[in-house]
């Protein structure tokens, strides 16, 4: 071992911690693990390895901390965020960029020499007083041409027991053969507490510096900022696999069962509020994953996994009636953190979950009674929009028994849902791969509501639901897409679903449930089991496949007035669509491929010759 790194970690370390790394024979990560401490200063340093005692040692002392607070429900616990730190801080992450590579607009970034000086000046004694917890983890199952393995620094328990439970141990794996594969590296520090938040939220900072895959994350707790495995990895995993020719996508992964026991498995990209976890958490099918997948060719066929092992999600109208199994799993003895809800008597609370609120408890602001509010006099909601759960996956007795299977799982189908009032059907199927990944991915737009802007119909560009997360420049993202079908036997169909059609009465004309029917669609699409009517935005299910897959699934009818209100194909909305989406990669974004404008303008043609032949709104039976 290198003499300047065993002495900053004898200094640090007891004996077993130093042996701990040392185990691991990876003088590289030796290495990263000094120079951080060395750096933040912290008064001793804790190494977590996949063994039960290490793991029960942090859980612990997130209590011991009041980072997390035990709950009635045995096994439970519940942390709180500062008043602001309630979420992703965009405005302040950026990526390291060397002066003269253009990247484009959409990716935040600081010159590398600045930034580096800044984040380390942040980081120069921030952990003071505290003690420091190194962890590995594996991306992906274990074992697996898919796994990324990771090493977090935090001085946080709270953000590494949530990666406890979101992420595969991978302290042994590393032992194994991490110097083969590398690692993510990720330094965290929650900074100057008061009251057991972050106090300098000010200098809240979230910096990835992907020419070395390592994040810097300092004076923030939220998870989406301090969980370096999500969000923040994903950022390094889109730059990696773009230079080894797989795809990090922003997908759930989940599994549809059709005719005669037959298995199909689905990924699905959705921007925020588009239906993404209803969608793989519907009745009758299983999950295997909510947010992130990683996509791999193997013998001419594309296999996907979960890079994760459980979910940290919205909890704002989980309840009994919409979400029976998350609800089953929160209201039952186990693993599980929620955040920034509101606690009386023990018990957690959060909007939508159908019960009456306690006019009084603890929240993210403190002590809460109905009608306190905030600095600018605004009112506090008894628990915040944002509050989350984490829970494993396994937990769901609808979890897909695939979720740990090293080769993945076969993909016949990738969806991309958008929110849509007025232009998308409920389902379509694209003509093929290209036209897919162009008119439906490329193209995905999500539509705001009142309740979030204070007006409906502004719609928000999001290209694969994967914007924010781009490391590369939007199109080597769209050409990497186009070129990954190349050479296969098998190609996934790409759908595209809309469940927020309205009517001109500004009515939904989709139920909640109806994504049951469209996937099941979809599947015996796949397979060639329904037919489908042709359009000019692509293939749309014929009205008596619908009517008895309504019946069979839902146990309703299903009218053929509402069929053709539904699948009404929108000239004029769809041809402002191709405007919209031209417009922007026309004026906006570097090194388009000219597949984009070719497919686009195609489509274009298709939508305005059945125009000039039928009229501006076309339902299924012209057609």
């Amino acid at each position: 071992m290198d003499k300047k790194v065993l002495n900053i970690l004898t200094e640090k370390c007891s004996q077993e911690n130093i042996k701990k790394l040392s185990d691991l024979n990876n003088p590289e990560l030796m290495k990263f693990v000094a120079e951080y401490t060395e750096l933040c200063n912290p008064d001793s340093v804790f190494v977590r390895t996949d063994d039960a005692k290490d793991i029960g040692y942090i859980r612990n002392r997130a209590i011991e901390l009041k980072e997390e607070m035990a709950l009635s429900i045995k096994g439970q616990t519940v942390h709180f965020d500062g008043m602001k730190d309630q979420g992703r801080d965009a405005k302040n992450t950026k990526f390291f960029m060397v002066k003269g590579v253009e990247f484009g607009s959409h990716i935040h970034s600081i010159d590398r020499e600045k930034g580096a000086a800044e984040i380390r000046g942040l980081l120069k004694n921030i952990m003071l007083g505290k003690q420091m917890y190194v962890s590995f983890f594996c991306l992906g199952p274990v074992n697996s041409d898919f796994s990324i393995y990771a090493v977090q620094l935090t001085d946080s328990a709270y953000v590494l027991h949530s990666e406890e439970i979101l992420y595969r141990p991978g302290y042994e794996a590393i032992k194994k053969d991490g110097r083969e594969k590398g690692f993510f590296k990720f330094v965290h520090s929650a900074g100057e507490l008061e009251n057991n938040v972050s106090k300098n939220v000010d200098d809240r900072r979230v910096f990835i510096n992907i020419n070395e895959n390592i994040v810097y994350s300092t004076n923030t707790q939220y998870a989406g900022n301090t969980i370096g495995l999500k969000k923040l990895a994903l950022r390094l995993a889109i730059n990696k696999a773009d230079k080894e020719g797989w795809l990090a996508e922003h997908m759930f992964v989940m599994k549809v069962h059709g005719p005669k026991n037959r298995k199909t498995y689905f990924t699905g990209a959705y921007p925020s509020s588009c239906g993404k976890t209803s969608t793989c958490m519907v009745e009758g099918e299983n999950i295997i994953g909510d947010d992130i997948a990683y996509l791999r060719k193997r013998n001419n066929k594309i296999f996907a996994v979960n890079v994760e092992r459980g979910i940290f999600g919205i909890i704002k109208d989980v309840n009994p009636d919409d979400d029976f199994k998350i609800w089953n799993v929160l209201n039952n003895p186990g693993e599980i953190i929620v955040s920034n809800v509101l606690i009386k008597d023990g018990k957690a609370y959060w909007q939508g979950d159908g019960r009456p609120a306690p006019k009084d408890g603890d929240n993210f602001s403190g002590k809460w009674n109905k009608g306190k509010t905030d600095d600018s006099e605004k009112p506090i909601n008894h628990a915040h929009n944002n509050a989350r759960y984490t829970i494993r996956l396994s937990d769901l007795d609808n979890c897909d028994k695939s979720l740990e299977n090293p080769e993945g799982v076969p993909v016949r189908g990738i969806i991309y849902g958008g929110r849509d009032s007025d232009t998308w059907v409920p389902v379509f199927q694209s003509f093929d791969w290209d036209h897919g990944v162009v008119c439906l991915a490329s193209s995905l737009e999500s539509e705001t509501t009142a309740a979030t802007l204070g007006r409906e119909g502004v719609r928000k560009f999001n290209l694969m639901a994967n914007l924010e997360f781009l490391s590369i420049p939007i199109g080597k993202y769209i050409q990497n897409h186009l070129d990954f079908a190349k050479g296969l036997d098998l190609i996934p169909i790409i759908f595209g679903v809309n469940y927020f059609i309205k009517d001109k009465n500004g009515r939904y004309l989709s139920g909640m449930h109806d994504k049951r029917v469209w996937l099941k669609w979809m599947e015996l699409r796949i397979h060639n089991d329904a037919g489908a009517i042709t359009t000019p935005i692509g293939m749309i299910p014929r009205y008596n496949d619908l009517k008895r897959l309504f019946k069979e699934v839902l146990k309703t009818d299903y009218s053929e007035l509402l069929y053709n209100e539904q699948f009404k194909i929108r000239i004029p909305e769809n041809l402002q669509k191709i405007e919209r989406i031209f417009e922007l990669y026309e004026s906006n974004v570097i090194d388009i491929p000219e597949m984009v404008f070719a497919k686009l303008d195609g489509q274009r043609k298709r939508l305005e010759a059945l125009k000039s032949k039928i009229g501006d709104y076309v339902i299924p039976d012209q057609l």
